[in-house]
């Protein structure tokens, strides 16, 4: 007699296409805050007022400084290949005359991405950066709302899942994101 082959379960990941089909048909609740990383589904907490107004400071510094020559996409998603769909705090893309309306930015269009971070810095820092890294995003700031800090990633190893640039940033504050070196960010309100 033949043995029967057992099939053990095994984890279905969620595509980007499933994803988005799934809230064009009211599956999440309107107000739900969710993200797709690697598959997999993730409720993201309640914007707190620390949070929001950080964001909302750093949006506002990002389109004065870039204003015309990049766009400032808050809270919305990116999409990095087949199974991820993050929506970081901020993104500068790339000029399009057309802000995206016909598919969502993808990697190439990426030329800064800003997580802001209280509750969320451990799932920021462990599980989104690496993605970014993967992805090859040149630029992700992680602001630390709880510590006041400002963490600068750059030069992404893809192959790692990582950045082999880290800075601390301190007072006075002043950064050059990586793809825009002729635009000066006066971040110090953050620090």
């Amino acid at each position: 007699m033949q043995a029967i082959a057992q099939q053990v379960p095994t984890r279905h990941r969620i595509t980007v296409q499933e994803f988005f089909r799934m809230g064009e048909i009211g599956v999440f609740e309107p107000e739900a805050r969710i993200e797709l990383i690697d598959g997999e589904l993730f409720d993201m907490p309640p914007i707190g007022p620390p949070h929001a107004s950080e964001t909302a400071r750093i949006n506002q510094i990002l389109v004065e400084a870039t204003r015309g020559r990049a766009i400032v996409w808050p809270q919305n998603p990116i999409r990095l290949g087949d199974l991820s769909a993050p929506q970081p705090d901020l993104a500068l893309l790339r000029w399009r005359q057309d802000f995206y309306r016909q598919a969502h930015p993808r990697p190439d269009d990426v030329l800064l991405l800003v997580e802001v971070a209280g509750t969320s810095l451990a799932h920021d820092r462990d599980r989104k950066l690496p993605l970014y890294a993967r992805f090859a995003i040149p630029e992700v700031w992680l602001l630390d709302i709880t510590g006041g800090a400002v963490t600068v990633y750059r030069d992404p190893r893809p192959e790692r899942g990582s950045y082999a640039s880290t800075l601390l940033l301190e007072a006075p504050g002043l950064i050059r994101p990586a793809m825009l070196p002729d635009v000066e960010l006066d971040l110090l309100p953050l620090l």
